[in-house]
Formats: structure tokens, sequence, C-alpha cells
């Protein structure tokens, strides 16, 4: 038998969706603004996501962008944030890794 390396821990913050969850995991305060925006995210990826396609120039995802942004800065700081995402994801935009700010 061949002795193979493991590879280590990957960081969340890079590869959701090879640690199992697909949207911010951190803790966030759980203020009725940043509950209902994230609802908002979420219902969208449940229903409208699936029909229109993943076809995101960005890593993480307009959506998933969005739902941290919203989760870290708040209702209306993180629409802002992801607005401006959004308004990045079109022809001749930007692509690749584009995380969510810290402050």
């Amino acid at each position: 038998m061949r002795n193979r390396r493991r590879p280590g821990p990957l960081p969340e913050a890079l590869f959701p969706l090879a640690t199992g969850t697909r949207n911010y995991s951190g803790s966030w305060p759980r203020t009725p603004g940043r509950v209902f925006g994230t609802a908002l995210v979420r219902l969208y990826q449940l229903t409208l996501s699936g029909f229109i396609g993943n076809h995101c120039r960005h890593f993480p995802t307009c959506s998933e962008y969005a739902y941290e942004a919203i989760a870290r800065h708040g209702l209306m700081r993180g629409s802002w944030l992801a607005a401006i995402r959004v308004s990045r994801c079109r022809p001749g935009g930007t692509s690749g890794i584009d995380p969510v700010p810290e402050e």
C-alpha cells in the first residue's frame, strides 16, 4: 500500500462547500434586520436560484456573499455591499475570489 499524505483542514472561508456549509457559519448577532435579510437571501437560494442557474463569476457566489455581508454588517450596509457586488457580476466585470470585507 502506498503511503498517501492526507490534506490538512481546509479553511472554511475559502471552501465552504467542501466543509458542508453553504452560507456564513460564523457567529453574528441575531438582530431582527439581520435575521430578516438573511432569511430573504436563503429564500432566494431555495427557490429562484435553482431556476436561474449557478453562473456566478465570483467565489463565494453573489447570494452567499449577500448572506455573509448581511450577517456580518447588518441589513443596511450588508445590502449595500451585496448590491455593489451584484453590479460587478456582469460581462466585462470582475471575477475570482471576492470575500466580504472585515470592516
